[in-house]
């Protein structure tokens, strides 16, 4: 089968010609029909070689649906020709947080080293994807492959880390998404769906706030140094109660601590190395700071749902497993409005 892999440290993804993968005991193949494109894979693909976690070559991909291909022995709860998402981050299944369906805080995934696929394990940008466990299965239920795939991580992290902050976000308050690309103008969607707060969206692209206010921010600003400065004044000088910073680079951390109302929530989603000092005098009084990983197996049952219901979709563009390496320099470059996904299978 084909599959675009990370080959080397430093060179670009490749498309290659591998072996089939055929289902184990408990494993389910799966016929991929649609895998998303992410920023967090080209942060792996910017490690150095000391240290680099995982060994090469690595499929890539984290986002993936597909059709049930093959069942391994035992296997119950799926069946062959059933169209599936697949819940990315997994765990050992055991541990105390795995019990409350939060593979994405496994206690034994390192000791055990078990990875996401494309995050250590074989992942989704090929012609078929071997899952460890039916219970990383999710029925689509009726919704597009090309629509339900970024929903995966795009959708079920903003989720994740919005449901923390729901209950400061009362008619009134202010909601800030920091980055209106793949997983803010989701975020956005969600705000809205879930909350009264005004939101307002932050970037630096003019085409990325336009985005930002097509699918419901009631206001945007421009992320520069005076950001934290114009949303003091949308506020009154009150700040917003809840910020969510899909970059994570030290300055849009720095403004996110800035604008961060009393008894406010910072919650830092982007890899982009970014820090905030936490203490006395750095922030309003009782800031929380987080910085949460992915979501739970409930949580992207939750996600489907409001996809389902029309409360939210990503904006997408499709390119063919020949093109991904494409894709991936376009989101290099900041040139995708929304999420790039792989069609494996045409």
């Amino acid at each position: 089968m084909k599959a675009l892999q990370y080959r080397e440290i430093g060179a670009a993804p490749e498309v290659v010609t591998v072996p089939d993968p055929e289902p184990g005991p408990g494993q389910v193949l799966l016929k991929v029909t649609a895998a998303g494109v992410c920023h967090s894979d080209i942060a792996v693909m910017s490690w150095p070689a000391e240290g680099f976690p995982y060994p090469l070559p690595l499929t890539l991909g984290h986002e993936g649906v597909g059709t049930v291909a093959a069942l391994g022995a035992g296997v119950t709860g799926v069946r062959e020709g059933d169209a599936v998402a697949v819940y990315g981050p997994w765990g050992c299944g055991s541990c105390a947080k795995c019990a409350q369906g939060k593979e994405n805080y496994c206690l034994r995934a390192g000791e055990l080293g078990i990875n996401p696929p494309g995050l250590g394990a074989p992942g989704s940008m090929a012609e078929y994807l071997l899952v460890d466990d039916a219970r990383h299965l999710v029925p689509l239920g009726g919704l597009d492959p090309v629509a339900a795939v970024p929903l995966t991580d795009a959708g079920l992290t903003p989720y994740h880390a919005i449901k923390r902050s729901l209950p400061k976000l009362v008619p009134g308050s202010t909601a800030v998404v920091i980055g209106t690309g793949g997983l803010g103008h989701v975020a956005i969607q969600l705000l809205r769906a879930l909350s009264p707060a005004r939101v307002v969206a932050l970037d630096v692209s003019a085409e990325k706030l336009e985005l930002a206010k097509k699918v419901g921010a009631h206001e945007v600003v421009l992320s520069d140094a005076r950001a934290s400065a114009a949303v003091r004044e949308l506020t009154g000088g009150v700040g917003a109660e809840a910020v969510f910073d899909f970059v994570g680079a030290a300055p849009t951390v720095a403004s996110a601590g800035a604008m961060a109302a009393v008894e406010g929530d910072v919650t830092i989603v982007g890899i982009g190395g970014g820090t905030l000092p936490v203490g006395f005098g750095h922030l309003a009084f009782e800031v929380s700071v987080s910085a949460p990983y992915w979501g739970s197996r409930g949580e992207l049952d939750e996600v489907l749902a409001l996809a389902r219901s029309g409360a939210v979709s990503v904006h997408t563009e499709t390119y063919s497993l020949d093109d991904a390496p494409l894709a991936y320099e376009r989101l290099h470059d900041g040139k995708i409005n929304g999420r790039a996904v792989i069609l494996p299978n045409g």
